[in-house]
């Protein structure tokens, strides 16, 4: 019997009361595979009807653990814990069920009872307004939202769209639409829908945070803020649009303004730790080491279980932890009742304050389970990663370039650094930002938007890279003039600027094709320093393939090959600037670097650390250090545990 009928026959024993029958064709399934999420959840719920409430909890510790953010899963132990009769248990799983997944009706209407028990008519209140919200939803909406926060993203597009069609102006499918096109990465589709729907419920306040948030993923900092301020201007004394707005300051570069808001916020909510967290964020961009610290440290006694204001201190990499905050995080990583994410950022956190105190192997072992959270969140394929890259060696041929010799916007503004995150790109902007001539930006993702954009919906297969073949020259004009003209916003007016997003480098073939007058820099690093470095990192968002060691062994090798294929088809296009170079020879390699973007040296280059820029990368804090060999070798402690990466890398 295949697994698909074993599923089924669990389902439908459950459905008919025969738990015990459901309960033994789930453990069939979990016979060949103990992480199967679905037959975890069916041997769960048998197991809570059975009355075997320790079986059942079992059942879902294994499930949190394979799919720590499935909001079914929580909302079963909700009801696991009501049958235990722990009501403050069963609270905290449903509110954390709806986290996950809003459309889950029946933790919206346990919250509502149990917070009407417990004397909290104001959130019972909110709850059951969340629960009579969707039972007014259209049905075909409801599955979309369920598949949205299952992950069936193919899915909830097809019945989206197909609603959409009878329903042109339903603003809540133009929203649902639009976060499908936001995790899909099709960012201007999103924009467009949101765009849209504001118009037709210019009121709908959660329209328009969402808008917001598309916009600032496409970078369109001055809209973002656009936007922000109309919400701002509607109410003044609105702590959620003051804090939304402050965010929407920073990120266009007024910290005053921002920092000014959050202090309006914290003035109303006091020592509210997500404010404070932001804050210290800010302030650590500026380079206002001192007060980011403090602001962190507020928004720990605020909440000691808060991991992010934890590994923010963390992530400032010079950071050490005292004595006391050692303790305190042990405390914590050890309580069952973490939330997810609090758990990962603290256990990076930890991590990094072992490191520091010469405890490797505690620190692998942190290091190790908050990377194992993370994978167990992501979706990341090293097998899809290696056949993208493989097409892009496939199709992007010196025919396909020599074919459009000629072509593309002619602007030689662009220079993109690219490679591997934690590979000493940021060091590498730092110095060429120092030049007069040369401004810093962001990670931008206007060419990853373009690929995306690209792709297309051919029978769910992907029309990139191929596609570049059947491109014209307006066409690559025109991609290449529309790039110059939306990342105008993050430029100061030098007559060059760095896009820094390490991941281009799968795209240089487009990147050539539409700006054919760019300049390319590989900021490369030695293997086992760059990928343990991004395997301690715990990223914002994307690189997901950093957080295993196989994984991100393989993507470093599948770099270097991809890598090997550019110089072969478009030789002297891309300058390789070996980050242990720079170490070794800091003004030599800054004279290489400006040699080749065709500019004279300047002195400032060699004190880059002097440089006064905002800087929102995770090497903030030591691209204003000095050069420095803090971080080679970096790994040579952690050598016994790095078998996995080591076979990964090969020779």
């Amino acid at each position: 019997m295949t697994r698909e009928e074993q599923l089924k026959d669990a389902q439908s024993a459950l459905q008919s009361g025969q738990f015990e029958a459901g309960l033994n064709a789930a453990r069939a399934v979990l016979t060949d595979n103990p992480a199967d999420g679905e037959a975890l959840y069916m041997a769960a719920v048998a197991a809570r009807y059975l009355k075997q409430f320790g079986t059942a909890g079992e059942h879902l510790s294994a499930l949190h653990a394979a799919m720590p953010e499935y909001g079914r899963a929580w909302q079963e132990e909700g009801h696991l814990a009501v049958a235990r009769g722990d009501n403050p248990a069963a609270l905290a799983a449903f509110v954390r069920a709806t986290r996950f997944n809003p459309a889950l009706e029946a933790s919206w209407r346990e919250q509502a009872r149990l917070q009407t028990e417990a004397g909290r008519t104001g959130e019972a209140q909110a709850a059951n307004a969340q629960r009579e919200r969707l039972a007014k939803l259209p049905r075909e909406l409801l599955a979309v939202t369920n598949h949205l926060a299952e992950g069936r993203l193919m899915r909830a597009e097809e019945i989206c769209r197909h609603f959409l069609r009878r329903n042109p102006k339903n603003v809540e499918g133009m929203r649902l639409l639009a976060k499908i096109g936001i995790d899909l990465g099709i960012l201007d589709d999103a924009e467009f829908l949101l765009e849209s729907a504001v118009e037709f419920s210019p009121d709908d306040v959660q329209l328009r945070f969402d808008y917001i948030d598309a916009l600032r993923r496409r970078q369109k900092s001055a809209e973002a803020r656009e936007q922000a301020e109309l919400l701002y201007q509607r109410d003044p004394a609105n702590a959620l649009f003051q804090s939304r707005l402050a965010i929407e300051c920073i990120q266009t570069g007024d910290y005053d303004r921002g920092l000014e808001l959050f202090d309006s916020v914290l003035e109303k909510i006091p020592n509210d730790p997500a404010s404070l967290t932001s804050r210290g964020h800010a302030l650590k961009t500026k380079g206002d080491r001192a007060e980011a610290e403090a602001s962190y440290r507020a928004a720990i006694t605020a909440r000691p279980d808060h991991g992010d204001a934890y590994y923010a201190l963390a992530n400032l990499k010079t950071y050490r932890f005292d004595v006391d905050e050692l303790a305190a995080m042990k405390a914590q990583v050890e309580r069952t009742d973490l939330a997810f994410m609090d758990r990962v950022h603290l256990n990076f956190a930890l991590a990094k304050a072992l490191e520091d105190e010469g405890d490797y192997e505690g620190a692998f072992a942190c290091y190790d389970k908050g990377n194992a959270l993370k994978r167990a969140q992501t979706r990341y394929s090293a097998d899809g990663m290696t056949k993208e890259l493989e097409r892009q060696k496939e199709h992007c041929t010196p025919d396909l370039f020599a074919k459009h010799q000629g072509a593309g916007h002619t602007a030689p503004d662009p220079i993109f650094i690219l490679g591997l995150p934690r590979a000493g790109s940021t060091l590498l902007e730092q110095i060429l930002a120092s030049h007069s001539q040369i401004d810093g930006t962001l990670e931008l993702p206007n060419i990853l938007a373009l690929a995306h954009r690209l792709r297309g919906r051919k029978a769910g297969q992907s029309l990139y890279p191929q596609v570049l073949h059947d491109l014209n020259a307006e066409q690559l004009e025109k991609f290449g003039a529309d790039f110059i003209e939306n990342t105008r916003i993050h430029r100061a007016g030098a007559p060059f600027f760095i896009d820094k997003m390490p991941n281009n480098f799968r795209h240089i073939g487009l990147i050539h094709l539409i700006l054919p007058n760019a300049k390319i820099i590989d900021a490369r690093r030695a293997p086992m320093d760059c990928c343990f470095s991004g395997f301690k990192q715990l990223f914002a968002e994307g690189q997901e393939f950093t957080y295993g060691l196989a994984e991100v062994g393989r993507y470093y090798a599948d770099y270097v090959d991809l890598m090997d294929h550019w110089d072969a088809v478009l030789p002297g296009k891309v300058l390789r600037v070996q980050h242990e170079d720079v170490l070794d020879d800091l003004e030599g390699q800054t004279r290489r670097m400006l040699d080749y973007l065709e500019v004279p040296f300047e002195e400032q280059c060699l004190a880059f650390h002097q440089t006064d820029r905002a800087v929102r990368t995770a090497s903030s804090e030591q691209v204003r250090e000095p050069i420095n060999r803090k971080g080679q070798d970096a790994w040579k402690p952690f050598e016994p545990w790095l078998g996995d990466l080591k076979a990964a890398l090969g020779k």
